[in-house]
């Protein structure tokens, strides 16, 4: 067979050995936004893996920015030194190493899943009080998040801007701007969530604008060899939010201002809402993006197997697939998968033994 999955891909300067990306997956491991051994091990595992494309786990543009007090973070230059030692070790694996840019929003402030993952309410140790598109709470638990203003605005694209730049020097080849499952970026994209009457709310103009503005002002400081992806949620999967049609719409429009591939999940705006999950739920959003607006798109959700990840891209339903799960469940899955498949791969060669 030899497995298309197995193909190299480009975008702009940058070249993937293979379609296989690692999906940013919070570690909640960091102290103060610090890299630290953990993460240096957890990502350097799956660049040995064979995985093309690494992306680190949703990365605080700023520190309130942070779903967690334990989130990595790129909102200071002392951050910049353990992210350069894990980027080097990545690409000497042959993988290109991204990061995930990311503001909670409204999500933020709360504790590790394993500590119960509820809100930690400003004034208890740790937390603080969430920003916002409106004073509107994720859920009755959550604290009222504080509406932001046009300084406060500005202020958020600043620092998408300063960590974009911060990427740069730590030798990131690849950044993808999070605008996905309810953080900040998202809740100006959905009507469930941006109650605002003045420029960034109310129109589908008004509520991409601040997605459109952070892109814009990142592709300007990334350079022009160098991807940009943005993961959005395609579908808040509830009546009168975000929806596929308005992602195809934000998709040519983000096109236009110099995104190389739209990263499809779906949800996670507002609690309780049922989502039909199973193998490839959300393979469907990135065929119709991908057809539609005329980009390149990353398929997620529940993609287990090789001959699975295969057929999306073969069928083309997507350019590359984005593993989560499977890749915590096993880091050696593309050499796996590439036994499989019966694709050609070079194993390190300390594991090269492995294959007798």
């Amino acid at each position: 067979m030899g497995g298309l999955l197995f193909t190299p891909v480009s975008f702009r300067g940058v070249t993937l050995k293979n379609r296989i990306v690692v999906s940013p997956m919070c570690q909640y491991s960091s102290e103060d936004g610090f890299a630290n051994d953990w993460h240096f091990v957890h990502l350097g595992s799956r660049a040995v893996g064979g995985a093309g494309l690494i992306i680190l786990e949703a990365t605080a543009v700023e520190a309130i920015g942070r779903i967690s007090p334990q989130d990595l973070g790129i909102w200071k230059d002392e951050h910049i030194a353990p992210l350069a030692r894990i980027t080097r070790f990545i690409h000497e694996q042959g993988a290109v190493a991204g990061i995930q840019l990311a503001h909670a929003g409204r999500k933020a402030s709360t504790a590790r899943p394993w500590e119960g993952g509820g809100p930690i309410p400003p004034g208890v140790k740790n937390g603080w009080k969430p920003v916002g598109p409106s004073p509107v709470p994720f859920d009755t638990e959550h604290t009222v998040p504080e509406a932001l203003d046009e300084a406060g605005l500005q202020h958020i694209i600043r620092a998408f801007v300063d960590a974009t730049e911060r990427a740069r020097a730590a030798g990131f080849r690849h950044v993808e701007v999070h605008a996905a499952h309810g953080y900040l970026l998202h809740e100006f994209l959905s009507s469930l969530s941006n109650r605002r009457t003045d420029r960034y709310g109310g129109s589908f103009e008004n509520r991409v604008r601040l997605t459109r503005e952070v892109v814009q002002a990142v592709r300007k400081r990334w350079p022009e060899e160098l991807p940009l992806f943005v993961r959005i949620s395609a579908t808040d999967w509830a009546e009168g939010g975000w929806n596929i049609d308005e992602s195809v719409a934000l998709a040519k429009l983000l096109k236009q201002d110099g995104v190389d591939l739209i990263d499809c999940s779906s949800g996670a705006l507002v609690p309780g809402v049922k989502i039909p999950s199973g193998p490839g739920y959300q393979t469907m959003f990135a065929e119709r993006i991908r057809k539609e607006a005329s980009i390149a798109t990353g398929a997620v959700g529940f993609i287990r197997s090789a001959f699975q990840a295969e057929h999306i891209v073969r069928t083309e339903q997507a350019d590359v697939v984005i593993l989560a799960r499977e890749l915590l469940r096993d880091p050696y899955w593309p050499l796996r998968a590439a036994r499989e498949l019966h694709a050609k791969v070079a194993w390190p060669p300390q594991y090269e033994r492995a294959q007798d």
